[in-house]
């Protein structure tokens, strides 16, 4: 599997947040494919294949999940916590992207399982380089799990 072929799911609600995410991923050369959920039922839905995801084929999961953490319908700490909570996705690759700094948003999104926990920097050129840094090495050194026949 090349890099073109492992898919990024971002979880994100704000459209201009969405924006900027997808403009860092593309400057910095990260060609993914990008499924994005804007709540985190929709999120869900796609991890899982139900709802409006009912057809997807779930053994091919993505590669990595930017997750907010302020979401409608469900945050993104219950998100992760039934992400968890379910041996098909329990060792998905799940990173926060959020701009709460709340220590215990932190706190919480670690003892959930998080694999890292990144702030959206204010600054374009900030965020451009955190996102060039998230996709080197979520995309091409991290090396996945293997697969445990999700079916």
């Amino acid at each position: 599997m090349n890099t073109h072929d492992k898919i990024i799911l971002l979880v994100e609600d704000n459209p201009d947040d969405e924006a900027l995410t997808l403009r860092a991923l593309r400057k910095n050369n990260i060609l993914n494919d990008v499924v994005v959920a804007r709540d985190g039922v929709e999120a869900l839905d796609y991890l899982f294949g139900t709802g409006a995801y009912s057809d997807r084929n779930i053994d091919i999961q993505p590669q990595v999940v930017l997750l907010d953490l302020k979401l409608p319908k469900l945050d993104g700490l219950e998100v992760l916590k039934r992400i968890r909570s379910d041996p098909r996705t329990q060792l998905q690759p799940v990173v926060i992207l959020t701009t709460s700094s709340e220590d215990r948003d932190i706190l919480s999104s670690y003892q959930l399982g998080a694999n890292s926990f990144i702030r959206k920097p204010v600054d374009f050129q900030q965020f451009m380089e955190a996102v060039r840094q998230l996709g080197l090495y979520w995309l091409v050194v991290n090396t996945p799990p293997p697969s445990t026949g999700r079916n």
